[in-house]
């Protein structure tokens, strides 16, 4: 009676979601991060090579972490053992180690320990595993969508090759999503699906180079599309929409929207109008833009508009670009926001540009000029000779710590490249700049 019930239950794998599926099982098969996994390449070789070592894959969310480190066990004919840092603990390490101790001692296969957000494991964590990495023990290879110079401990890094994933490009999520909806064995491919150009491009857009989201989207669509009456399942970009739960912001990220969008942007926050500033700057995310091409834009901002006005913006716009790099989204719009209604709001000058656009035609021109002598640094005994700091005159030890002297060449003496600003800051360090220029010299 149980026999017969047991064969009467589905394949575990019917319930297996799309993306776990449609995972690569060899190398040829992955898609993306050619840079680590096309014949040759590192990666590549040293698991063809039989040469693994403990490593760190580190990269966006749906990049391939996971695909990759399954792939290395399947080709070493490793075992493999995956933890996830978010639920497991010491003594879950400690069993898997264990257990990989015996297998190792009895049959001498070895076992790959894959642990999954491993920058989520505290400094004691981390230690427990280190001895057993570095006996060899088990190999680790450990996923991270976080800088692991700041989440993994130096010993256990020290022990480990990082190698860098980047995120997906629209090319590569649309061979994914394709071969899902061609796979009848894996994938979707006897479901009947039909999905024009535009629609799969949408969907592949609102993925943003994550593939486990365009997949699992992919299947949920598939799974709400009502058949017609040869049992076709038409995906709309309505119901792609719906699925994924995402605006529908007309948005191209390598087309002219995307520069129009990040022009406004900049344009506003040059003109001092920080609604239009922050309403540009959503329109971006929402849509799906790169933050941190928004961080690099507005740290150019920062110096190119603002600049001597109000120095602290600078500051600002860098620190927003950690802030993000660190945090991501979707709660990286808030320093994003705090920033650019800062910039828009700060006093403006744009003295830094000028200032270097003026000197550029001169540097160009006396690429070659010498340093007058009292400039250089006499530290020979030649140099001396020659004169070498000889009337140099120490700032500090004159009245303001400034001294009058020739700091330019001699054929450029007296030219004057910057223009002055009179806005915020930049203005008192003006006056300064004139309070020193009436000084006896």
């Amino acid at each position: 009676m149980s026999s017969g019930l047991q064969a009467e239950l589905p394949d575990p794998a019917f319930h297996t979601p799309l993306a776990a599926r449609m995972r690569p099982r060899v190398f040829d098969e992955f898609v993306g991060q050619q840079h680590l996994v096309a014949p040759g390449r590192a990666v590549r070789r040293t698991v063809e090579n039989d040469q693994l070592t403990s490593m760190i894959l580190w990269g966006p969310p749906g990049s391939g972490k996971t695909t990759l480190a399954e792939v290395i066990a399947r080709t070493t004919h490793a075992r493999f053992v995956s933890l996830s840092a978010v639920s497991s603990g010491v003594a879950d390490l400690r069993r898997e180690v264990s257990a990989a101790h015996k297998l190792l001692s009895l049959s001498g296969q070895r076992t790959i320990l894959f642990i999954d957000e491993i920058h989520r494991f505290n400094k004691a964590q981390q230690d427990a595993i280190l001895p057993y990495v570095e006996r060899g023990t088990v190999t680790l290879i450990g996923a991270t969508t976080e800088n692991p110079s700041f989440e993994v401990i130096a010993a256990l890094l020290s022990r480990c090759r990082v190698f860098r994933l980047e995120k997906l490009s629209d090319d590569d999520v649309t061979i994914l999503v394709r071969r899902a909806l061609g796979d009848s064995e894996r994938g979707l491919g006897s479901s009947n699906v039909q999905v024009d150009e535009d629609t799969l491009g949408r969907l592949v857009r609102l993925s943003d180079g994550d593939a486990r989201i365009a997949l699992t989207a992919l299947e949920m669509a598939t799974a709400v599309a009502p058949p017609d009456d040869r049992g076709c399942r038409t995906l709309s970009a309505e119901i792609i929409e719906d699925v994924m739960q995402r605006p529908s912001l007309l948005y191209d990220k390598a087309g002219e929207m995307h520069y129009d969008l990040i022009s406004a942007f900049i344009k506003s926050v040059r003109g001092s109008d920080p609604d239009a500033a922050i309403y540009w700057l959503a329109r971006m995310l929402e849509a799906g833009e790169d933050p941190l091409f928004v961080t690099r834009r507005m740290i150019i901002l920062a110096a190119e508009d603002i600049g001597l006005a109000d120095p602290q913006a600078l500051v600002l716009a860098t620190t927003c670009h950690q802030a993000v790099h660190v945090i991501g989204m979707p709660e990286g719009h808030l320093p994003l926001s705090e920033t650019a209604l800062y910039l828009a709001l700060a006093p403006k000058s744009n003295s830094a540009l000028t200032t270097y656009g003026n000197v550029l035609q001169d540097v160009s021109e006396s690429l070659n000029e010498p340093v007058p002598l009292h400039l250089r640094n006499a530290v020979t005994a030649l140099g001396r000779s020659q004169g070498y700091g000889k009337g140099y005159r120490y700032a500090h030890d004159f009245g303001q710590h400034y001294a009058e002297q020739q700091h330019l060449p001699d054929r450029l003496n007296g030219k004057r490249y910057y223009p002055g600003g009179e806005q915020g800051i930049e203005r008192a360090l003006n006056d300064r700049l004139a309070r020193l220029k009436k000084l006896e010299p």
